[in-house]
C-alpha cells in the first residue's frame, strides 16, 4: 500500500527529469497517487517528451500562473480530466532575471525584474490555491518548494527576497485556507543541480561545501529526499500541520557559521 493511494495529486511546474517537480511527480506515482503535471509556453513541448519518462505518462497541462484566463480556467481543465478532487497540488515554480537580480547584482536590481520574479515565485502560490480551491477540501493539501529565506546568500539575491515573500505567503494561505481543512506547507531543500540552479551565476560559491558541512552529508543530485518529504506532507500522516517549512538539507540550516 502506498502512502498517497487513492489521491488526485497536481505538480505544477515540471520541465527536465532533473527538477524536483519531476521527481515529485515520480515519487507520488510510486506512492499510488493519479498525478497531473504542468507548464506553458516554449516549455511545454519538452514537458510533454518529459512526461513520457514517469512510470507512468501523465496528463500535462497548459499553465501559466501569470496568466489571469489559465488561472481562471485551471479548474474546468483538470474536470476535463476526470479529476473531481485534488488531495495535493505542488508548486514547483521560481524565476529570477539571472542577468539582473543573481550572481552579486542585488543593488541594482530593477523593480521590473523584482516584481516579475515576486509575481513568479511567491503570488503565484496563492493564485495557484485560489485556481484550484474549488477541487480542494478537507485533507487536501498544497506544498511549495524554498530555500531557506531566513539568512543573505552569497549570488541569491533577489530571490532570496522572493523566496522570503514565498515563506510568508505559505504561512498566510495556512491561516486562511485552515478553516477548510487545507494544509499548507513548504519544503526547504538544500542547493540541488537542476536547470533552475544552472541558471544562478555563482550557484557553485552557494553549493560549496554544503556535503561536507551537513550533519548528514548532501548530494546535490539527488532530488529523491525533497521529493519524498514533499509527498509525505501531501499524505494523510501530517494532518495537523500547516504554516510548517520541513527543511531536507542534510541538517545545513541547523549550524551556526
Amino acid at each position: 500500500m502506498g502512502l498517497l493511494d487513492g489521491k488526485t495529486v497536481l505538480v505544477a511546474g515540471v520541465t527536465m527529469d532533473s527538477s524536483i517537480g519531476f521527481a515529485v511527480a515520480k515519487v507520488a506515482q510510486e506512492q499510488g497517487a493519479r498525478v497531473l503535471i504542468s507548464n506553458f509556453g516554449r516549455a511545454l513541448s519538452i514537458t510533454k517528451r518529459i512526461a513520457k519518462r514517469l512510470p507512468e505518462t501523465p496528463p500535462v497541462l497548459d499553465l501559466d500562473v501569470t496568466d489571469q484566463e489559465h488561472l481562471d480556467g485551471l479548474a474546468d481543465a483538470l474536470r476535463a480530466e476526470g479529476v473531481e478532487r485534488l488531495d495535493g497540488v505542488v508548486h514547483s515554480i521560481a524565476y529570477g532575471n539571472p542577468e539582473t537580480l543573481l550572481g552579486g547584482k542585488f543593488l541594482d536590481g530593477p523593480w521590473e525584474d523584482v516584481s516579475q520574479a515576486v509575481q513568479v515565485s511567491a503570488y503565484s502560490l496563492k493564485s495557484l490555491a485560489m485556481a484550484t480551491r474549488p477541487l480542494l477540501g478537507p485533507g487536501s493539501s498544497v506544498v511549495g518548494l524554498t530555500f531557506d529565506a531566513t539568512i543573505a546568500w552569497p549570488a541569491y539575491d533577489w530571490m532570496g527576497v522572493a523566496k522570503a515573500a514565498l515563506e510568508s505567503t505559505s504561512r498566510y494561505l495556512a491561516r486562511d485556507l485552515g478553516p477548510d481543512g487545507i494544509r499548507c506547507n513548504l519544503v526547504s531543500a538544500g542547493p540541488l543541480k537542476t536547470l533552475a540552479a544552472k541558471a544562478i551565476p555563482g550557484f557553485e560559491e552557494l553549493d560549496e561545501g554544503w556535503g561536507t558541512r551537513a550533519p548528514l552529508g548532501w548530494d546535490n543530485t539527488d532530488q529523491g529526499p525533497t521529493a519524498k518529504a514533499v509527498c509525505a506532507l501531501m499524505s494523510d500522516f501530517f494532518p495537523a500541520t500547516t504554516g510548517e517549512i520541513v527543511h531536507v538539507d542534510g541538517g545545513y540550516h541547523s549550524l551556526g557559521a
